[in-house]
């Protein structure tokens, strides 16, 4: 059975940093492309930044395009999220997400096999 277990969330004040991890069991990993989504009260859940699984490509929402950075080892199983000047509007809880299929549509929640449980990350102005 496969599973995705985020880390690394927390309280952090404006302009702060944090770095996510998504540890991944019971999969090959680099049969996986990467996601990390967010969800905010009251809000849908929406795409942060996605990396494929052999060639490293990456693909970033705009809200966080220049403060954020997807990553992944394969030898570890574990893919990171490094947020940087972070903002309160960036709370939410984040979840990570494998797919694996290599599907065009990176952005689309639906694409994806797997999800972990999710880490709250909240930013305070």
């Amino acid at each position: 059975q496969v599973h995705l277990v985020e880390s690394g969330g927390g309280l952090v004040q404006s302009g702060g940093s944090l770095r996510l991890s998504c540890a991944a069991a019971g999969v090959v990993f680099n049969n996986y492309d990467i996601a990390w989504f967010r969800q905010a009260p009251g809000k849908e859940r929406e795409f942060v930044a996605a990396i494929r699984r052999r060639s490293g490509t990456t693909y970033y929402a705009d809200s966080v395009k220049g403060r954020f950075t997807i990553s992944r080892d394969n030898d570890k199983n574990t893919a990171f999220l490094q947020m940087n000047e972070l903002i309160p509007e960036d709370t939410a809880v984040y979840y990570c997400a494998g797919d694996t299929d290599y599907s065009l549509k990176y952005s689309d929640s639906n694409v994806y096999d797997y999800w972990g449980q999710g880490t709250q990350v909240t930013v305070s102005s």
